[in-house]
């Protein structure tokens, strides 16, 4: 719901209707009164700096929108967007890098709201290189400068070759892409995410297919006789004041089965 160029009135209504929210939560999640809120929707009334704030936080809004919305409501942007190398960002990084280092022998990997992988580890890379030279794919795919870890995977040429079970996962991996770009509501990343979901054949319904329930749905490789099952867990950072900062996800993967723990294990010992 990106508020660039948008009235402010419109987006939070679009931002609380996103949430599933009734004026009447969002007043007593923000303490503010019903008519307020409905006052701030219509334009009426017209927020304050702190009332962007408070309301952004009440509906959990991300905190580039935060800073949109106060664009939207004639406010500059209270959440500086540093790059991931910058000085100030030196103990996130090495905070990051530490929680790779210490999945070993098993693959995580950093990635950014776009997908794009910015640190992963040994074991990343071993994984995401059985089917072949990991940087030769990608340019064969014409990924850009920098590797998209969903593009890599929805792509027919890219690891889709290698997922044995892609007809039960590509149809949540369409919807987990349909929600995040809903609830960002950037362009950039709505175009982007509606050429992975077309790439991935699931332009159509994305409602996954319920049978044999299993607690998660693994992510099922085989590449040259050798067969992986991996479920994967994300982490983002707690408390973030920096949009970089919030757009982290750590993405940790853990084996499905004895044979994926066994392959990993052996794998570190020949390294």
């Amino acid at each position: 719901m990106t508020a660039i160029a948008e009235d402010f009135s419109k987006v939070c209504r679009q931002w609380r209707q996103f949430r599933k929210l009734s004026q009447l939560e969002l007043a007593l999640a923000a303490n503010v009164s019903q008519r307020h809120v409905s006052w701030l929707e219509t334009g009426r009334s017209k927020p304050s700096r702190e009332m962007v704030l408070r309301l952004s936080e009440a509906m959990d809004v991300p905190l580039r929108e935060r800073n949109a919305l106060l664009k939207a409501a004639g406010f500059t942007a209270a959440y500086r967007e540093s790059r991931l190398e910058d000085p100030s960002m030196a103990p996130v990084l090495d905070a990051l890098e530490r929680m790779l280092s210490h999945h070993e022998p098993l693959p995580a990997m950093v990635v950014d709201r776009l997908w794009n992988v910015k640190r992963m580890n040994r074991a990343a890379e071993l994984m995401l290189g059985l089917g072949g030279d990991l940087a030769e794919l990608q340019r064969q795919i014409g990924f850009g400068d920098e590797l998209n870890i969903a593009l890599l995977s929805v792509h027919p040429d890219g690891l889709r070759r290698y997922i044995a079970n892609w007809d039960e996962l590509g149809p949540n991996f369409a919807r987990r892409l349909r929600v995040e770009a809903a609830a960002s509501g950037d362009p950039a990343v709505q175009s982007l995410f509606e050429r992975m979901i077309e790439l991935a054949d699931q332009d159509g319904d994305a409602t996954p297919a319920i049978h044999n329930l299993q607690p998660v749905l693994p992510l099922v490789l085989e590449v040259n006789g050798l067969r992986l099952s991996l479920f994967s867990v994300i982490s983002t950072l707690g408390t973030p004041q920096d949009v970089t900062a919030d757009e982290m996800r750590i993405e940790s993967f853990y084996p499905a089965d004895a044979e994926t723990a066994a392959f990993f294990a052996q794998s570190a010992v020949g390294q």
